[in-house]
């Protein structure tokens, strides 16, 4: 790691303009990723792309970047260290208590797009009214639609949007037909390590930015892509989009289905595997080495396969390579937050695969049976922590009466439908194998259960 750190001064255009995005989730993804591909548009004298940031859940944020007119540092850590400041959100507003007003700024002639990184727990009716509410004022008034993109790590995010705002607007059937006619909802794949902001990382910016920089200072990895399909209420959106590196294309899913099932799908096991071993963060876990054999297997024997992105071996190489990133200290603990509303996309899928072709996955029953071990909310070292999940109690309520009682947990716990699909109700080969994953972490922890596999596979193979 370079010890010299960069800092790359703002663009210069006029913030003051009207935007022309509104953005709902002013996360440190959205940040980090979207905004700053609008920041090189901006910057490089195309006014249209200033974002109305709005945020849903935490004004904490929100008053911190009013407090310094929206302009935010982003430290790229790799090989180099890189401040970059960016001031694409040009204002910002709280869902909660502005409600009002984020619906003017739906509904303002200069807002040609909206798009969305609420996390998958957030596509609700009430998330869609909103939207539908800011539509039909702009349709009242005679305005064009807009483009509606999600920025959200769901399979067919932008269809998905699109039926949940149809379903809110379905009492009016001529809104519905005016939002199918003039609005469009692309599909996209987004992709960007971007850790929690850490006591390291305000210490970081104090010293190298001073103190107007500490509350609002993010990080992320180098690397970053967006695939967004080529389906935009302004058609010549698409060839400015690629100039500053945006790949448009006809089809998503390629490009989608291997974020969804190799970046993320080996977070979460990274995460609910990490959580119990006590590993704290995602280099942490690939330092292990038999974590990181069984990591490498997990990705090209049971992830992979069936992935129709051409180069899905390179990805996934590429991916053991930024996992190793210490920079990003990405802790396991947070992206193990959510699982429930995650497994369906991350992990089903290439569960239901390998099924299908007469083989159940031992590498995934271990990261099912590490996430069913996780929602205990205790280590194997007997280290506490909170579980963060929209269902914990309810999961809780099942895990926590099981303990020690590897049938009854799975049996409990591997039968929501919600999270399982169809696995739920129709494979027992899986729920075996499930159930074995549990015992084995049980009795010998996360690394010997590992070792233990990577062994019995090789035996296998040989």
């Amino acid at each position: 790691m370079n010890s010299a750190v960069q800092v790359i001064p703002h663009g210069v255009y006029d913030r003051h303009r009207a935007a022309g995005v509104v953005h709902l989730g002013l996360g440190a993804f959205h940040r980090c990723h979207q905004a700053m591909v609008f920041e090189a548009l901006l910057s490089a004298g195309d006014l249209r792309w200033g974002i109305v940031g709005v945020g849903m859940r935490n004004d904490v944020l929100v008053n911190a970047l009013r407090q310094r007119d929206g302009w935010y540092p982003v430290l790229v850590e790799g090989d180099t260290s890189v401040w970059h400041w960016v001031g694409a959100v040009t204002q910002t507003l709280m869902a909660s208590t502005e409600y009002g007003q984020v619906i003017a700024a739906i509904a303002a002639p200069t807002t040609r797009w909206l798009t969305l990184s609420v996390t998958e727990k957030a596509y609700t009716p009430d998330m869609a009214a909103l939207i539908v509410e800011g539509l039909t004022v702009r349709r009242d008034g005679g305005l064009p639609g807009l483009t509606i993109a999600s920025c959200d790590n769901l399979r067919d995010n932008g269809d998905c949007l699109k039926s949940l705002c149809l379903e809110v607007a379905s009492h009016n059937p001529a809104l519905s037909q005016w939002v199918i006619e003039h609005c469009r909802f692309p599909n996209s794949m987004v992709d960007r390590m971007v850790p929690a902001a850490s006591a390291t990382l305000k210490a970081k910016a104090l010293i190298d930015l001073g103190t107007h920089a500490i509350e609002t200072a993010i990080s992320a990895e180098p690397f970053w892509e967006w695939v967004i399909q080529d389906h935009f209420q302004d058609p010549s959106d698409a060839q400015v989009l690629r100039q500053v590196g945006v790949q448009v294309v006809a089809d998503v899913r390629p490009f989608e289905d291997a974020k969804l099932g190799l970046l993320n799908g080996a977070h979460s096991a990274i995460a609910c595997l990490g959580v119990l071993a006590g590993w704290q963060t995602v280099d942490a876990f690939v330092q292990q080495p038999v974590a990181c054999e069984w990591l490498e297997r997990l990705m090209f024997q049971e992830l992979g396969p069936g992935l129709i992105r051409p180069d899905w071996k390179a990805y996934a190489s590429s991916l053991l390579t930024r996992f190793k990133n210490p920079a990003l200290a990405h802790k396991t603990v947070q992206i193990a937050g959510d699982s429930s509303q995650k497994i369906p996309q991350r992990w089903a899928p290439a569960i239901g695969l390998r099924l299908a072709e007469g083989a159940p996955p031992r590498y995934l029953a271990l990261a099912s049976a590490a996430w069913m071990r996780y929602l205990l909310g205790v280590d194997e070292h007997g280290a506490q922590f909170t579980v963060q999940d929209p269902l914990s109690q309810q999961l809780q309520a099942i895990a926590i009466p099981a303990r020690g009682d590897a049938d009854k947990t799975v049996q409990s716990l591997g039968r929501i439908a919600s999270i399982w699909g169809p696995l739920a109700s129709q494979d027992e080969a899986w729920l075996k194998a499930v159930t074995q994953a549990y015992r084995d972490l049980e009795t010998h922890g996360v690394a010997s259960a590992m070792q233990r596999m990577l062994v019995i596979d090789t035996v296998s193979h040989a």
